[in-house]
């Protein structure tokens, strides 16, 4: 897909797609540059957070539908390690959840900031779950990470005084499924809040950037995992790479609009039962941990599927360490270990890589994946119902 023309790629409708997947060590380079150049403003918004919550620490809510959704559940692990936790209090929660249930997400005493993370900003829910919020929380501020600058959440939100946002326009896909959206929202929210120095965020998204080009040239390794006789695909992680799991499987499902089935769940989780659904058509990828600890876990159910000789494949993505899976591996070399949240940038161009690989595969169109226009890049038929406190 990578080394095809342009009207190829037009002609079997992934031209959109494929370039998007394509692009996004550039636009993790741009998302950098954005973080550095509102720098001042990100510092001056994060004290007035912290003040927000006086004595208490402040909650800090990551909030999106789908996709935008698994940037908080990808990014909150990683920053309850590496965040400001004296000051924050760091949550995932769905849009999706908050519109239809805000009392159980949200409490009026919890001084709490809202990351709203939008490719667009017109779902239904991106401005339903604002209001919602704004009704609930007595003390409150808003970040907000979109993709759109034209789009609702930016636009109606520029004159609220509670409110800061950050665009990323390059990373507005364009094609049905959200590719540089997802990594370049997750890389700016990880800046934003991680509390490591410039210098190391710097040489993470170089050496992130180094290895999503690396995804690019190794295409040829992915496709012949995906020339096999299979129909299941499950992904798997811990901590972090949980979340990026949960992306990683609707990427193919959306591509593929179907027609290969998917499951995720984390590495010590698949034996509670989802382990049932792999069989001899199955393609178990694992994304490995660089935590020395975590990264036992991992290896462990990867040996364990693979002992088992229940799966067609079963593959560790990793980046090499010394403690490496002894099966079949993706891994990428490197001069230093990534953190979790900056390794799951090139993660997920693997994944990405494998669904439109997938999606082809199964004679579907990539940039317009859902033939019976039931599911839509921005979705369609939300009501949202009235609500008072």
């Amino acid at each position: 897909m990578f080394e095809m023309d342009e009207a190829t790629l037009t002609s079997m409708g992934a031209q959109i797609t494929t370039k998007e997947i394509m692009q996004q060590p550039d636009l993790w380079e741009d998302t950098l540059k954005i973080y550095e150049d509102n720098l001042e403003a990100i510092q001056e918004f994060l004290a007035k957070a912290r003040a927000l919550g006086g004595a208490r620490r402040t909650r800090v809510i990551f909030c999106g539908a789908g996709t935008s959704a698994y940037v908080g559940d990808t990014l909150v692990p990683y920053l309850c390690r590496v965040g400001d936790n004296e000051a924050f209090e760091f949550a995932p929660v769905a849009t999706t959840d908050v519109v239809c249930a805000p009392l159980d997400y949200v409490r009026p005493e919890d001084p709490t900031v809202m990351v709203s993370f939008a490719r667009s900003g017109n779902s239904p829910e991106s401005m339903a779950a604002y209001e919602r919020v704004g009704q609930v929380a007595k003390g409150l501020l808003y970040l907000n990470v979109t993709c759109a600058p034209e789009g609702r959440l930016a636009q109606e939100s520029e004159d609220d005084e509670r409110a800061f946002t950050l665009l990323i326009p390059r990373a507005n896909d364009k094609g049905f499924a959200m590719t540089g959206s997802y990594s370049c929202m997750l890389l700016l929210s990880a800046l934003i809040f991680d509390q490591a120095s410039i210098e190391d965020k710097r040489t993470w998204v170089a050496r992130a950037a180094q290895m999503g080009r690396n995804v690019i040239a190794r295409e040829p390794e992915v496709k012949a995992w995906l020339d096999r006789d299979f129909d299941r695909v499950t992904y798997l992680g811990s901590a972090s790479f949980s979340g990026l799991a949960r992306e990683a499987q609707l990427k193919i499902l959306e591509l593929c609009a179907g027609r290969i089935a998917t499951s995720f769940d984390s590495s010590m989780g698949y034996r509670h039962g989802p382990k049932s659904f792999v069989d001899d058509r199955t393609l178990v990828f694992d994304f490995v941990s660089n935590d020395p600890y975590t990264r036992q876990y991992d290896l462990d159910i990867l040996n364990e599927i693979k002992g088992d000789e229940i799966a067609m494949a079963t593959v560790g993505v990793q980046q090499r360490t010394g403690s490496d899976f002894e099966g079949e591996n993706f891994s990428f070399d490197g001069d230093g270990l990534l953190p979790e949240a900056y390794l799951a940038l090139p993660y997920v161009m693997f994944a990405q890589t494998v669904a439109i690989n997938a999606s082809i595969k199964v004679g579907n169109t990539p940039d317009t994946p859902s033939p019976t226009g039931t599911v839509n890049r921005v979705v369609k038929g939300v009501t949202i119902h009235p609500f008072s406190l």
